[in-house]
């Protein structure tokens, strides 16, 4: 067995972690580590790998380009073959049976063990889905009591079109270009939707959006 593995994640020691995990297995290749989405996407483009090991919240500094189930939705069409294990500080329900509904993705928390993460990677090779021990335990307990109450606000049509688009797995370039706009456009647009919906990032927008489905609700202008 001959592996070609990309890591990503914005904080070097869990970086550091992983490639001594991945030194003691045999068969193994890193390809190379990425500390931002716009260099993973810059990787994956130069070189073929067989498992992407990446963190799910990663932000880009320059905003270019969105971290989250946003990007590994945009790497799941781009690489189709490529088998993704996603690994996560997030514990929110709502944003975890977002990421597995996906059979080619696996997922793990960050206070699972290398050895896991081991075994997650080969589960990916093999064309099974791993979860995590505690990945599992946070999809069995929704936590109701802790959802945050419902926006006050509704979205206006523009925003709802955007937020749908970017739940699902769009880019602001891509949505952009369907909507026949500008970039900073969708941007401002996903800014105010983000701040009637009481949220200030990605995963708290999409787990907003998953928990009350709040795309169903009716908008207005």
């Amino acid at each position: 067995m001959h592996l070609r593995i990309i890591l990503a994640d914005d904080h070097p020691f869990v970086l550091l972690g992983m490639r001594a995990m991945l030194a003691t297995r045999d068969g193994v290749t890193l390809v190379g580590q990425a500390l931002t989405p716009t260099s993973l996407l810059e990787l994956l483009q130069r070189n073929p790998c067989d498992v992407l090991v990446t963190d799910l919240a990663m932000p880009d500094p320059n905003g270019a380009i969105e971290d989250g189930l946003g990007l590994v939705r945009r790497i799941r069409r781009n690489w189709p073959r490529l088998r993704v294990v996603v690994i996560t500080a997030l514990a929110n329900p709502s944003i975890l049976h977002a990421v597995v509904s996906d059979n080619s993705v696996s997922a793990l928390s960050k206070t699972e063990s290398m050895d896991e993460l081991w075994q997650a990677i080969l589960a990916g090779v093999s064309g099974a889905r791993y979860l995590g021990r505690s990945i599992v335990e946070a999809l069995a307990h929704p936590q109701d009591d802790e959802r945050p109450p419902l926006p006050a606000l509704r979205l206006s049509d523009r925003q709802t079109e955007v937020v749908k688009r970017l739940v699902s797995g769009q880019s602001i370039s891509e949505i952009a270009a369907a909507l026949g706009c500008h970039r900073r456009t969708v941007s401002r647009q996903k800014r105010e939707a983000m701040a009637r919906l009481g949220v200030t990032n990605d995963p708290g927008l999409f787990s907003r959006v998953y928990a009350y489905g709040i795309l169903k609700i009716e908008s207005h202008i």
